[in-house]
């Protein structure tokens, strides 16, 4: 794959410009990674609606039937649905490790295995998820294992 970078000339809008002969799923990948690039994610707080940077979100958790997104030190209520949240950001740094959860791998700094295949996450904030087997393979595909 070529890689051109022009500078547009003055007055001209920034654009990306994709010259393929068939989109594969790597290029699929990119695009989807350059539209939810800098997408903001609506959620709700005691003093009304915020927006949250996805790269700031450590993980999304469903609890009785109502999504929460929990940032280093606060909790935000998502008016989305976990699955929704996994499809829109399947091709970022966020992978599902449990029936109830979803985690930016970029927050998690070590991992330990527990009894019964499954693993514990640490992430930067000090909190702990645990991670189900049967999602063990996805995370060790998002981090190239």
């Amino acid at each position: 794959m070529k890689i051109l970078i022009e500078t547009p000339e003055e007055g001209q809008e920034d654009a990306v410009i994709f010259r393929c002969s068939h989109i594969d799923a790597e290029m699929m990948a990119l695009i989807q990674m350059l539209k939810n690039n800098g997408a903001k994610v609506p959620a709700r707080s005691e003093t009304g609606i915020v927006m949250l940077s996805p790269e700031e979100i450590f993980y999304f958790e469903s609890v009785d039937n109502r999504t929460f997104a929990y940032m280093e030190s606060a909790v935000f209520e998502v008016r989305r649905k976990l699955y929704e949240l996994e499809a829109e950001y399947s091709n970022t740094d966020f992978v599902r490790v449990s029936k109830s959860v979803i985690v930016n791998i970029s927050k998690i700094i070590h991992l330990k295995p527990l009894l019964y295949g499954r693993f514990e996450g640490k992430l930067k904030n000090g909190e702990k998820i645990i991670i189900s087997r049967q999602y063990i393979g996805n995370l060790r595909k998002k981090l190239g294992l």
